[in-house]
């Protein structure tokens, strides 16, 4: 099993691989039909994140190390209010690109740019956290999501 450090950064690389930089785009040929599939890989390493929905979406990262699973995250969330998921889904992005080793989680604490606005509060560590995301536009909360998980014995 990985520790937390290595796992830190490993889950790092693959988010900013995976939806981070690509979105919906970085699919692979998924193995649940209608999702969609992200997959990164080091060595025995497999990152994989699977996930149904849309405009409001539900789904499970997990992380393999050499043919067993020894990371889970679930995550549920999608917009909240009437906007341009694509702008709101973009300024997503751009926060995960700027996650942290301290909680590889999701995106950092805050992040904001122009009108947006991105917040992330959490509590735990690898081992086992939750945590809940939002952004707001001009002030008004347009995208909200949940998430928990840690490592799996």
């Amino acid at each position: 099993m990985p520790d937390s450090a290595a796992l830190a950064a490993f889950l790092l690389r693959a988010k900013r691989a995976t939806y981070a930089a690509q979105g919906d785009d970085a699919t692979v040929t998924p193995l649940i039909p209608g999702s969609k599939q992200l997959e990164y890989r080091e060595g025995e390493r497999l990152y994989r994140d699977v996930y149904v929905g849309l405009t409001t979406f539900a789904g499970l990262e997990t992380v393999d190390d050499t043919g067993a699973p020894r990371w889970a995250m679930t995550y549920a969330g999608g917009l909240v209010a009437p906007a341009d998921f694509p702008a709101v889904y973009a300024f997503l992005r751009e926060a995960l690109q700027r996650g942290d080793v301290a909680a590889p989680y999701r995106g950092p604490a805050r992040h904001a740019g122009g009108e947006w606005a991105y917040t992330n509060a959490w509590e735990g560590d690898l081992d086992r956290f939750a945590g809940a995301e939002a952004i707001e536009r001009a002030g008004v909360v347009v995208y909200r999501l949940r998430y928990a998980g840690g490592r799996v014995r």
